[in-house]
C-alpha cells in the first residue's frame, strides 16, 4: 500500500511521475450538479506552472488540464472526475550525471531504501511536479465549495523567504496578485528579487513560509479527537513535497502566550458570537468557529543546487555532487496555489462529512 489517496468523502488519488508521459488525478465523491469546466481549472494550474518568471524552474509545461470522466454537459455526475495533464517539457537527461548518486536533502535515498528502485529522472513521484494534480483536484473542490458555501474563499500569500519577512502593518491582500511572490507587502518586492535574485545566480536555493486564508468558513465543521478539522489541515500540508513544518493559528508561538494572552474573548454580536482575537486560527477543539482558519507552512530550500554536496553512491562510496538542469531557487512561490488546493479539498470533505452526520445548519444555535 503506497497510499497515493487523500480525504474521506471527497477523495483525491494522484497518479503519474516527473518525467513520465502524463500525471493526473481520480476524484472521487464530488457532489452531483456542480459546474466543472477545463476551462475554470486551467485558472488555479496557470497559477502553479513553471517558467513563468525568473524566480521558477524553466521547465516549460502548459500544464493543460483535460477531464476524461465524471462530467457531463458541464457538470459533475456524481461519479468518478479522471483528471489528466500531459507532460511535454522533459529533460531526463539533465539527471543522467546523477543517476547513480543520491542528492543530500532529497528523497532520493529514502525511495532507494524503501523500495530499491529509483526514478532518478526529476525524482518521480517525490518531485514537487505531482502536484499539479492536486492544484487540479482543488479547482474540482473550488467549484463544489462555491456551490455548497459560496461566501467561503482560500486565499494564500508568502510571509517569508530565507531571512526576508512581510511587514504585517503594511498587509495588502489586493497585492498579491501584483508580484512574483504572492507578497501582500508591496514594499517588499524589491528587497525579495533581489534577495532571491542572488541565490539565483550563485545556484543555491532557499526555504519560505507560506500562510493560508479560509475566510467565510461555516462554524461546526471538524469533529472531536481524531476528525480533527485541524488534524487534516495539518495531514494535507504535510504531504506537499517539501514541506517541514505547519502552524494552525499562533502555532509554535503560542508556547510563549498566557492564557490571558492566548483566550480569544467571545462577546454577543446581532449575527452571532463574535470573538475580539483569534490566536486558534479559527479552530477550537478541531471544530471551526466560524472565524478565519489560519495555517501556515514552511518549505525547506531545493536541494538541487550547484554547489558540490559530499554523497555516496548505490553501491556505497563517497562522492561528491552537484546537481544541475532547471530548479526553483524558492520552491514555496509555487507551493502557494499548492497549499490553496489541499485546503479547499480538505475543507469540502469536512464540508460534506458535517452534513452526512449533522444535516444542514448547526444544531447548536446561540441567542
Amino acid at each position: 500500500m503506497s497510499l497515493n489517496s487523500f480525504g474521506h468523502l471527497f477523495r483525491v488519488t494522484t497518479w503519474g511521475e516527473s518525467h513520465g508521459p502524463a500525471l493526473g488525478a481520480t476524484i472521487d465523491g464530488c457532489p452531483p450538479g456542480v459546474p466543472i469546466e477545463a476551462e475554470a481549472l486551467q485558472v488555479w494550474l496557470d497559477k502553479r506552472k513553471p517558467g513563468q518568471n525568473r524566480f521558477m524552474t524553466q521547465r516549460r509545461e502548459p500544464d493543460q488540464v483535460e477531464i476524461l470522466s465524471g462530467v457531463f454537459e458541464g457538470v459533475s455526475t456524481g461519479t468518478p472526475i479522471q483528471l489528466m495533464i500531459r507532460n511535454t517539457d522533459q529533460r531526463s537527461k539533465d539527471y543522467s550525471e546523477i543517476a547513480e548518486k543520491f542528492r543530500p536533502g532529497h528523497a532520493d535515498i529514502t525511495y532507494w531504501q524503501k523500495y530499491g528502485i529509483r526514478d532518478y529522472r526529476g525524482g518521480g513521484r517525490s518531485s514537487a511536479r505531482e502536484t499539479a494534480a492536486r492544484v487540479a483536484a482543488g479547482g474540482v473542490a473550488r467549484a463544489a465549495l462555491a456551490k455548497l458555501a459560496p461566501e467561503l474563499k482560500v486565499t494564500g500569500y508568502m510571509v517569508q523567504m530565507g531571512t526576508q519577512t512581510i511587514d504585517r502593518a503594511r498587509f495588502d491582500l489586493d497585492e498579491i496578485g501584483n508580484n512574483a511572490f504572492w507578497l501582500p507587502d508591496a514594499g517588499a518586492v524589491e528587497d525579495w528579487s533581489a534577495y532571491l535574485d542572488g541565490l539565483r545566480k550563485a545556484g543555491s536555493s532557499v526555504g519560505a513560509m507560506i500562510e493560508l486564508c479560509a475566510s467565510g468558513v461555516p462554524a461546526g465543521l471538524g469533529a472531536p479527537v481524531y476528525g480533527k478539522l485541524d488534524t487534516d489541515l495539518a495531514a494535507a500540508m504535510m504531504s506537499i513535497n517539501a514541506v517541514k513544518g505547519v502552524e494552525i493559528g499562533e502555532g509554535m508561538a503560542a508556547a510563549m502566550l498566557t492564557g490571558e494572552a492566548n483566550a480569544d474573548e467571545i462577546t454577543m454580536g446581532n449575527d452571532g458570537p463574535r470573538f475580539g482575537s483569534n490566536h486558534a486560527g479559527g479552530i477550537l477543539g478541531g471544530i471551526s468557529t466560524g472565524q478565519d482558519v489560519i495555517v501556515r507552512f514552511a518549505v525547506k530550500p531545493t536541494s538541487s543546487i550547484l554547489t558540490p554536496r559530499r554523497t555516496i553512491t548505490r553501491s556505497g562510496e563517497n562522492t561528491e555532487i552537484v546537481t544541475k538542469g532547471r530548479h526553483d531557487p524558492c520552491v514555496g512561490i509555487r507551493a502557494v496555489p499548492v497549499g490553496e488546493a489541499m485546503m479547499a479539498c480538505v475543507l469540502l470533505d469536512h464540508f460534506l462529512l458535517h452534513r452526512g452526520q449533522i444535516g444542514e445548519g448547526l444544531p447548536g444555535k446561540i441567542g
